[in-house]
């Protein structure tokens, strides 16, 4: 039983016989891709303040040291990596950050926002306003939360993580894989393009590994809406001590990500945290989005690669790179250059932002046309 399944009423089951079977996947048993994606974006940290605890995370800061961005900064931010040719704004902050801060809260209210949510809507719409396309990670959210910022970003996200109970997550604000998976379904049910993935390394053991992209498998099922999975292994940093795993342990993860996923759902892991040369042949497909412009605030000791060295990775491979959205091209109507026929996947306010007749526009557009 998935912890905190019960509280969410969220229905996952696995069968004995494919967990099993996926235990004993390895890397001969997949193919390597015959290409690599990878998006353009800009790196917006909103704020830097979690209800949550986690022992392996460098993100968070204590109350009354957490800031938040103002409109002006992430203006200024989005601008910058919309000049940089960028397509894709990052809006990265912890869980609910203003049910535990204070001094986020009062902020908040300062600027005429009830909510994190409803402030992050309005710089999801700045990031239109300068040529961007929003992907926000705001962690677990209700369906009304989601709901609430869902048209202004092109696709969405939160890591699953694992959905086994780890000590990691352990203390006076516990996260929830029932609430996790819950959030996941929340997107699936809104019909919005969604990245999540599992974290390898935080005290899980391999049947969790496994359970866990079983979990998000059946959610895609169901939904349609996961466009790419990460396997993203921890990292030593100023707060922890974890272990790296082993290239051998990630070779047999991403695999076994890969051989249980639908061909669709490209397989992710992060080229800065990542042995990614040692990963290719067991899946990756896709190398995520990678700044040229901004850190990974979330893992700031481990610096972006440069376009030249990710083409460097797709040259060893003897593969091409292909620079994508951040919605990937199948929810995206043909309209557009995309392979779907449905026009739900994204909303009206970023089908008009891809089809616009301006700079912004055409710079999606080469994107696209870049098959």
């Amino acid at each position: 039983m998935i912890p905190g399944a019960d509280d969410y009423d969220v229905d996952v089951t696995f069968d004995e016989t494919e967990v099993q079977q996926l235990l004993s996947v390895e890397p001969a048993d997949v193919d390597a891709a015959d290409e690599l994606t990878f998006a353009k974006n800009v790196f917006v940290p909103l704020t830097t303040a979690c209800r949550y605890t986690c022992t392996y995370c460098t993100y968070f800061d204590a109350p009354g040291e957490a800031s938040l961005l103002s409109p002006e900064e992430v203006r200024d931010v989005v601008r910058t990596g919309a000049d940089a040719g960028c397509t894709e704004a990052l809006f990265t902050f912890g869980d609910d950050p203003d049910d535990r801060y204070t001094r986020i809260h009062d902020q908040l209210a300062e600027w005429g926002h009830d909510s994190i949510h409803t402030y992050l809507r309005e710089v999801c719409e700045i990031a239109l306003d300068e040529g961007l396309l929003p992907h926000s990670n705001p962690g677990d959210q209700t369906r009304d939360q989601m709901e609430l910022v869902a048209d202004v970003n092109s696709s969405m996200g939160v890591m699953l993580e694992t959905t086994a109970d780890v000590d990691a997550h352990a203390g006076p604000r516990v996260k929830n894989p029932g609430q996790r998976l819950n959030t996941i379904r929340n997107a699936g049910e809104l019909g919005v393009p969604f990245t999540t993935g599992i974290l390898v390394g935080i005290g899980e053991d391999w049947r969790d590994r496994a359970e866990s992209l079983l979990a998000i498998r059946e959610m895609h099922e169901r939904y349609g809406h996961v466009q790419e999975v990460i396997v993203q292994n921890v990292v030593p940093n100023e707060r922890s001590n974890y272990d790296r795993p082993s290239v051998e342990t990630m070779r047999r993860v991403v695999a076994m990500a890969r051989y249980c996923l639908p061909e669709e759902v490209s397989v992710q892991v992060p080229p800065n945290l990542s042995p990614t040369r040692d990963l290719l042949d067991c899946g990756v497909d896709d190398l995520g989005g990678v700044s040229p412009v901004t850190d990974d605030h979330i893992n700031p000791e481990y610096k972006w690669p440069a376009l030249q060295e990710l083409e460097d990775i797709a040259d060893e491979a003897g593969v091409p790179l292909r620079e994508r959205l951040p919605v990937y091209r199948r929810y995206l109507p043909d309209d557009l250059g995309g392979d779907s026929e449905r026009n739900e996947w994204v909303s009206e306010t970023i089908r008009d932002a891809i089809a616009a007749d301006d700079e912004a526009g055409e710079r999606y557009r080469r994107v696209l046309d870049a098959r």
